[in-house]
């Protein structure tokens, strides 16, 4: 029995030692008196107030939503009420709802991509693409609504996925609904676009809601209500379109659950009636308790979790839990929706290579073996280099990206690749290197330098207490010191700009490596943009040539990817033998490695140099080892060979190998040295003194 308000403290009044024997001032008490009713339980915020005080606040003092009417929809202790027509206990229909709230500042261009991602193929019930609704439009101008929320501070993101959505051929009515709902809770017509996804098991809506109200003023939602009350909302609505649910329908949902490998909401009772990790069902408490058919289906799930490894027999009917088994249980059930979408993407692939495939034998190890969850399952360490067959959003609000790689080691993979943005085209061969999380040189020589002064660094200090450095070495310390700080908040520095650096700043600077390891948990390097079957007859180079001519050569399997990428190698040795850029003597192949690439090479740049001289008007120039190249920084070419720079001078054009470095020098002048066939050294503008960049 719960104790009562009055019961849950006792006050004493006397002498306060620290206070000087004069009574506590009002608002320490206070806070005491709250502190006390927490731990107790209660709610602070009701202290002192009467049961007809208003519904508590949260979020903005001027925040909408806050004292809506949604009682009748709130579920009252168990959520069980008896219905009298039936003779049984039934309880409201469940609606899962997800809200987030987005600043806009900046991120026009991750808006839209967010949308186009919403928009994309296969989501609908018949595989079609997505379509924006609203209110009275079935099919709404996504651009349209963008343009309108340029100019706004933030945006509400809603996903809203009802229990029942799979009895459901459309959730457009029920979302309708719900927004007309809100409308009236929030006292103001809502700007908003939705889309339905039924692409997964459970049926979804993606809400996007501007942040202003009907008069063009910013839209504040009270905290509650975003909790709470939307998901009131649709429950409420759900109820009365399909009646509430019976007891005798969540215990068939129930009976369904205790194989599952995944958790369940028969573990997460389990989990709550734990004590110390053990459960004993000979205690059954809350509203099931007493009831023998929920005792036994609670056996039947230990009873699996024991052969799972996730409970051990403690008992007459007690189990002690694995200590890890809620994070176990979830895993497993992500693992399973993600090997379902592997398995699809991995058999239209297929279906849409046929006539590649045809003549490969592609046999296959069993699905265990076949698909690596990365982050789930541990897969065999070093790179995955592999073709894209998928990329899509590993995340509800669609900011972390995944990516499915058909492996040359015969698997399949699964990769959470963060908030990485490299372009990564479906087809494509990439390489995969997991991040570690380390120290940089620059973080230990910042240590060091503060050690020796005082715990301050700034250029001056290092300059001084390293008179070999060069200025510009330490500044960019200066830039790793302010790049951490603005990700972690815990470095300070002095008016003067010089920075404090603390005993522990190396742990600080762990965390910001973590975090960043997080966000972009992989690197990613495109090795080529063509599909390898695409790369066995062209006039370039091409991974299958560095390949082939590489000393150390990747281990292909005989299975999968693997086969396919076999088949291809011996393709391209037969048309460059062909092509009597090498020879065959019995069962070696006798080449020049550098005189092969740069053949290859050397005949994609003039094929594509003289498209380029008929649009500028102007000859190209081939660019020499030892020349120097003087010039403006036009634009990148992409080459099946890589990426060039197009360097035009006053009367002439000439393509140098490309590096990330130059990019945001474009429409500058350069000037640089060939280094061999495959680099330049960079000097941006025609002083000797500029900034020099090495490639």
């Amino acid at each position: 029995m719960m104790a009562q308000d009055d019961d849950l403290f006792e006050l004493r009044v006397g002498r306060s030692g620290r206070n000087g024997g004069r009574a506590p001032r009002a608002p320490k008490l206070r806070a005491k008196l709250l502190e006390q009713v927490a731990r107790r339980g209660g709610n602070p915020r009701r202290l002192g107030s009467s049961s007809s005080s208003p519904a508590p606040r949260s979020g903005r003092f001027n925040a909408r939503g806050r004292g809506a009417k949604i009682a009748a929809a709130v579920p009252r202790g168990s959520g069980w009420s008896f219905d009298r027509g039936s003779g049984m206990r039934v309880r409201p229909r469940r609606v899962t709802v997800k809200a987030r709230v987005v600043k806009l500042a900046g991120k026009a261009g991750a808006i839209a991509t967010h949308m186009r991602y919403l928009e994309r193929d296969g989501v609908s019930r018949d595989g079609e693409p997505g379509h924006f609704y609203t209110t009275f439009a079935d099919e709404a101008d996504a651009k349209a609504f963008m343009e309108r929320g340029a100019g706004d501070r933030h945006q509400f993101r809603l996903i809203v996925a009802p229990e029942d959505g799979p009895a459901f051929d459309s959730l457009r009515g029920f979302t309708r609904d719900l927004m007309a709902k809100m409308e009236q809770d929030l006292g103001t017509n809502l700007d908003w676009v939705a889309v339905d996804h039924f692409d997964t098991g459970h049926p979804h809506s993606h809400i996007l809601i501007r942040g202003v109200t009907e008069d063009g003023k910013t839209l504040n939602i009270a905290g509650d209500y975003i909790a709470h009350g939307i998901r009131y909302r649709a429950s409420e609505l759900m109820t009365r379109a399909l009646g509430p649910q019976s007891e005798l329908e969540v215990r068939q949902q129930l009976e369904h659950e205790v194989d599952a490998e995944r958790l369940t909401r028969l573990d997460r009772a389990v989990l709550d009636q734990a004590r110390d990790h053990v459960i004993d069902l000979r205690q059954i408490e809350g509203p099931m308790a007493g009831d023998a058919s929920y005792q036994q289906l609670l056996v039947s799930r230990l009873r699996v979790l024991e052969r799972m490894d996730l409970a051990e027999k403690a008992g007459p009917l007690s189990w002690t839990l694995s200590t890890d088994m809620e994070q176990t249980l979830s895993d497993m059930g992500r693992r399973g929706d993600i090997i379902r979408t592997m398995h699809k993407e991995m058999l239209a692939a297929k279906d849409q290579g046929a006539d590649i495939l045809k003549d490969i034998n592609r046999p296959r190890r069993p699905d265990k073996d076949r698909y690596v969850v990365h982050g789930i399952d541990t897969p065999s360490s070093g790179p995955i280099i592999g073709k894209v067959i998928k990329r899509g959003a590993a995340d509800d609000h669609h900011d972390r990206r995944y990516l499915i790689v058909d492996g040359i080691d015969g698997r399949s993979h699964y990769v959470d690749i963060g908030l990485e943005d490299t372009p990564t085209p479906m087809g494509g061969l990439v390489r995969l290197d997991p991040k570690e999380v380390q120290l940089r040189p620059a973080d230990r020589t910042i240590v060091e330098v503060a050690a020796a002064n005082g715990g301050r660094y700034d250029v001056d200090i290092h300059l001084h207490h390293d008179p070999n450095a060069m200025e510009t070495y330490a500044q960019t310390h200066v830039r790793r010191l302010e790049a951490i700080r603005k990700a972690t908040g815990k470095l300070d520095h002095e008016p003067n700009g010089t920075w404090r650096i603390a005993p522990d700043h190396l742990d600080t600077v762990l965390v910001y490596e973590r975090q960043k390891q997080r966000e972009r948990p992989v690197k990613i390097e495109m090795l080529s943009a063509t599909p390898i079957e695409g790369q066995t007859r062209v006039q370039a180079v091409t991974w299958l040539d560095r390949e082939l001519a590489a000393t150390d050569r990747q281990a292909l399997s005989s299975e999968g990817y693997g086969a396919e990428v076999r088949n291809a190698l011996v393709r391209r040795q037969q048309w460059l033998i062909d092509e009597q850029l090498i020879e065959r003597q019995g069962q070696d192949l006798l080449f020049n490695r550098n005189l092969l690439l740069k053949t290859l090479r050397d005949r994609d740049v003039r094929a594509t140099a003289g498209q380029l001289s008929k649009e500028l008007g102007i000859p190209f120039a081939e660019a020499r080892p030892g020349e120097t190249i003087e010039g403006t920084y036009k634009r990148t070419v992409t080459m099946a060979s890589g990426k060039f720079a197009l360097i035009e001078k006053s009367r002439e054009f000439t393509l140098v190998p490309w590096r990330p470095e130059i990019e945001r020098h474009i429409g500058k002048t350069m000037s640089g040295i060939m280094r061999g066939n495959d680099s330049i050294s960079w000097t941006i503008g025609r002083e000797r003194s500029g900034p020099s960049i090495g490639m």
